[in-house]
């Protein structure tokens, strides 16, 4: 048996595909990737806060006060068109982001104790409204400075403005630290990130490996050496278990070498989360990724062997990837938290656990149900891989 792997393994080594898929890639790409997505996505939400937004105002003397708010506001210029006819243009061609346009009777209505509408035209097909967001700001403050005038004006104290304004104030005391806020947000990627790169490095390895021994022709003459089909399945397990499990550990410790070196440049709750996160988290992570690894070495050698040709088994093991992000986002739905019963749905236990070690509120009495019934279902997926190599209706399907 262990002849086999280690022929398997150096073969799979000779090829310049496996070691960028395993090696490579995550160690400096993904972490680079991730990081530069991080920054990027970062700077553009900062700078959309902030950038110079163009707009237009059509009825100007009707709402002298509103009018005269846009035009103090910081990152607001307004640019003149001819008329509200221009306005579809001018946001196609990018001369302004918004336009307002102002009825007669505005502030009639107001001084009535009317309710008045203001007119905003823009480009909302963006997955981030940054412009309905900024201009609501402005009417929000516009809103309150009106409301303050109104009761001023009926002689009230200023404890019975702030009562007619707000009769009820919300004091609001969170029972999670920073920690659990941000560990929520971010954890969610993190398993995400790493059973994918677990799984994709042996995706090339299981193809080859099955199916590629298929289309060369030596899947029979190993079949015919004095080495139990039983040896020869575990040997081939191993090899792919090897290279996904050393991809995602690998993973695991570019990112950590990253965060260390230059963890310093990331300020606020995001650093105390990341600095929160201790040796033995990242060792709890890397041990459920063991049993995890294991699953998708025994689907992937069995899609593989099953498969007639190297075209068909890329194919065949593609929907596999839809299988292992759906558990995944599973545990991103509001309502799916950590408990017994997830703690035996694989994949998602999984998911959920690094998830809460992220968090830093982990349950060790699931975590140990975590790892048992993943490593039952690695046992199961294994037993079945053994059981699909011995049919001969499988291996020779040509």
């Amino acid at each position: 048996m262990w002849t086999i792997y280690l022929k398997e393994m150096l073969e799979l080594i000779r090829d310049r595909k496996t070691f960028i898929f395993t090696v490579f890639i995550p160690i400096f790409a993904m972490p680079l990737i991730f990081t530069g997505f991080g920054y990027l996505s970062s700077s553009m939400f900062r700078h959309a806060n902030t950038a110079e937004m163009t707009y237009s105002i059509f009825g100007q003397q009707n709402a002298p006060q509103l009018s005269a708010r846009f035009a103090r506001e910081k990152g607001f210029r307004e640019v003149k068109l001819a008329g509200p006819d221009e306005i579809k243009a001018a946001i196609a061609d990018d001369r302004i982001k918004f336009a307002l346009i102002i009825p007669e009777g505005f502030e009639t209505r107001l001084a009535h104790q009317q309710q008045a509408a203001v007119a905003l035209h823009y480009n909302n097909a963006t997955p981030i409204d940054v412009t309905r967001k900024r201009v609501m700001t402005v009417i929000h403050a516009q809103n309150s400075a009106l409301r303050e005038q109104a009761l001023l004006a009926l002689g009230l104290s200023q404890n019975q403005l702030r009562f007619a304004l707000n009769p009820i104030k919300l004091e609001e005391h969170s029972t999670a630290d920073k920690r659990e806020q941000m560990g929520a947000l971010f954890g969610g990627f993190l398993p995400y990130i790493l059973l994918m790169v677990c799984l994709m490095a042996a995706m090339y390895p299981a193809i080859d490996t099955g199916a590629g021994e298929k289309e060369r022709g030596t899947l029979e003459t190993l079949l015919l050496a004095p080495v139990p089909r039983s040896a020869i399945v575990v040997a081939k397990f191993l090899v792919l278990f090897s290279i996904g499990l050393t991809s995602a550990l690998l993973m695991v410790v570019s990112l950590g070498l990253l965060l260390f070196f230059f963890g310093h440049a990331i300020e606020g709750n995001l650093a105390m989360m990341l600095h929160a996160i201790g040796v033995a988290d990242l060792a709890m992570v890397a041990l459920m990724l063991i049993p995890t690894a294991a699953i998708f070495a025994s689907l992937l050698l069995a899609i593989s062997v099953y498969a007639k040709s190297y075209k068909e088994a890329a194919g065949l093991i593609s929907p596999l990837i839809i299988v292992t992000i759906l558990p995944t986002l599973v545990a991103l739905l509001p309502g799916v938290e950590m408990n017994w019963f997830w703690a035996m749905v694989p994949l998602t236990n999984v998911s959920l656990a690094m998830k809460e070690l992220v968090k830093g509120t982990m349950d060790y009495r699931m975590f140990s149900m975590i790892l048992l019934s993943t490593t039952l279902t690695a046992g199961a997926m294994l037993a079945l891989c053994r059981w699909w190599f011995n049919r001969e209706q499988v291996l020779f399907r040509n």
